[in-house]
């Protein structure tokens, strides 16, 4: 079965076996009050040693997950909460995890300035190969990669952004502060996505991990048209979940009454 298949390479034994059970207890395979299988099955179905297993299980056991009880087994506490994250959202990160009591950490993967390929291109309207900011960050709570993020600007508009702490700084903030740009609005799109092996490992995930990939294009106030941002944002599906409010317009009836006339 893929989920007990462990694979060589550098991810040690014990974190691809905590990273599977993490991944079935978050799936509901085993529910609150279920005593997993013993530490030898385990050990079985994962064609391992006994030593990566039971790494694994106390690591789910610190975190509040597992409770080994000497002589009876190993049984499922709670389900880790999943961080809700409304659309549209105009905050900065770190408020946004402060809002859920959880410690935020920014780190910077990747900053540089390169040619716009196509996608980026079309995203910021600039000709093919026009300089472009490229800042990767990941974003982590409580220790926890959560967001791997990969941002694209306009190199003109911005320039020397990359001089600044873009781990202690709000992005947006240093817009406003340094360029007198001001992100008024957002068009976003999200799709599920399985995790390519750049961004498993960045995010702490098995490759071909379900995840949400939600891109979007910031823009200024109206009338301004010109795209600031483009960015791509990988967010861990065990760990973070979407949401949005809406209003309903429905266009009006031919032959209809007054305005609230069913």
């Amino acid at each position: 079965m893929a989920r007990y298949r462990l694979e060589s390479g550098p991810t040690p034994l014990h974190h691809q076996v905590y990273l599977s059970l993490s991944a079935a207890l978050d799936e509901g395979e085993w529910r609150l009050g279920d005593r997993l299988p013993p530490e030898r099955e385990l050990a079985r179905r994962y064609g391992c040693s006994l030593i990566p297993v039971r790494r694994a299980l106390d690591e789910l056991s610190r975190e509040g997950r597992l409770e080994r009880v000497r002589g009876r087994g190993t049984f499922v506490l709670r389900p880790r909460p999943r961080l809700e994250v409304e659309m549209g959202y105009g905050g900065s990160f770190a408020d946004l995890m402060r809002m859920h009591g959880r410690h935020p950490e920014t780190r910077v993967v990747d900053a540089r300035i390169e040619p716009s390929n196509d996608a980026v291109a079309a995203a910021l309207a600039l000709p093919p190969g026009e300089p472009a900011i490229y800042l990767e960050r990941l974003r982590i709570a409580n220790g926890e990669p959560l967001i791997l993020e990969q941002v694209h600007l306009r190199a003109a508009r911005f320039e020397g952004l990359l001089d600044h702490d873009l781990e202690r700084n709000s992005l947006y903030d240093l817009l406003i502060e340094r360029y007198g740009v001001v992100i008024a609005r957002v068009r976003e799109a999200i799709e599920p996505v399985l995790l390519r092996t750049h961004e498993a490992y960045l995010l702490d995930q098995p490759s071909d991990r379900p995840a949400l990939l939600v891109e979007g294009i910031a823009y200024g106030p109206e009338p301004d048209v010109e795209p600031i941002e483009f960015t791509r944002s990988y967010m861990r599906g065990d760990r973070a979940r979407l949401s949005f409010e809406g209003r309903i317009l429905r266009p009006p009836r031919p032959g209809a009454g007054a305005a609230g006339t069913p």
